[in-house]
């Protein structure tokens, strides 16, 4: 029963599209002290998947937003829950290709039935009112019935401008935050520190006092 559990893993792990395999174990919780570990050891018991409720991950660039969904999507799937990744990107492009082919119907279905649905990067990208409208439907098909997990760079205050329409990104989060944890995440990029430790990334000109 045990290697049967471990092979349906795997496979639900390669389904799942992930863009990597991290670990919430793996995360730096010393550099970034703004990620809430208490809420995140709560998240790691997957209670909100037993719920249907959905997690938001917000903050700037390179703070480990992606690092952390992909975390809690692995826990997952290792305790049998299935799983599916993709950006905002992504999902736009594919809301676009299946609106031409008149396939947009069928690919809501399709993205309704993971147990956890991952949607990274929202806001790096705007959509325009007809895309905006599906990604609304998606989330209004999921919504008590399986969770959502999404980052964005964006605070809630901005989503009008992502989704190009206040009403329409009022209504996705009214249905996003009803059942849902959100962790705001304020910080520095890891990805700056790595450089910082390879001696790729100078400071020295952001020190320099102004001269008159």
């Amino acid at each position: 029963m045990e290697a049967k559990k471990e092979r349906v893993a795997r496979t639900n792990l390669k389904l799942a599209k992930l863009p990597y395999v991290r670990m919430l174990d793996d995360y730096d919780f010393e550099f970034q002290p703004s990620a809430n570990k208490r809420k995140i050891n709560e998240l790691k018991t997957l209670n909100f998947v037993e719920r249907s409720e959905n997690v938001i991950f917000l903050g700037p660039p390179g703070v480990g937003k992606t690092h952390l969904a992909v975390g809690l999507a692995v826990e997952a799937i290792k305790n049998g829950y299935t799983a599916y990744f993709l950006s905002a990107h992504e999902l736009i492009s594919m809301i676009k290709e299946n609106i031409a082919t008149g396939k947009i119907h069928r690919k809501i279905r399709t993205l309704s039935k993971p147990g956890i649905l991952i949607i990274d990067e929202v806001g790096y990208a705007g959509m325009d009112e007809e895309v905006a409208h599906y990604f609304f439907q998606i989330i209004s098909n999921r919504y008590e019935k399986s969770s959502i997990i999404l980052t964005s760079n964006k605070s809630y205050g901005s989503w009008g401008e992502v989704f190009g329409n206040n009403v329409v990104a009022t209504a996705i989060l009214d249905r996003l935050l009803h059942h849902s944890t959100t962790i705001n995440i304020k910080g520095d990029s890891f990805r700056i520190r790595e450089k910082k430790k390879a001696g790729f990334y100078d400071t020295s000109k952001f020190d320099e006092k102004p001269t008159d």
